[in-house]
């Protein structure tokens, strides 16, 4: 399942490249609900990363190696589908439990011995 290689891909995005929120490629996406209804409107892009993720929980990454689209496109496909509340974007699901200063203390510490 490859995108149809005659549109380009700033076509897909209306121009865009970048989007508002960082989408890392281990940021999780999930639907709490598909609405096939809803799914039936959407432009194919759309529509495949969407019916994907009905399946569960995916990262950014895996969604668009596994619907033949390419990452920034997919990225900025995925907060538009964010943004009509199709798909919720799972930000936190990857923040570190440690405390960032003082993992610099520590390795400025190491650094000093050496």
């Amino acid at each position: 399942m490859t995108t149809n290689p005659w549109v380009r891909p700033y076509v897909l995005t209306g121009g865009r490249t970048r989007t508002k929120h960082q989408l890392y490629v281990h940021t999780l996406v999930s639907a709490a609900h598909f609405d096939a209804r809803a799914a039936s409107k959407l432009a194919p892009e759309s529509r495949k990363l969407y019916d994907r993720v009905r399946l569960g929980p995916q990262s950014v990454a895996e969604l668009s190696a596994h619907s033949g689209i390419s990452l920034g496109v997919t990225r900025v496909l995925l907060e538009d589908l964010a943004s009509t509340e199709h798909l919720q974007i799972n930000d936190g699901a990857y923040d570190s439990p440690f405390d960032h200063r003082l993992l610099k203390r520590v390795i400025d510490g190491l650094s000093e011995l050496g």
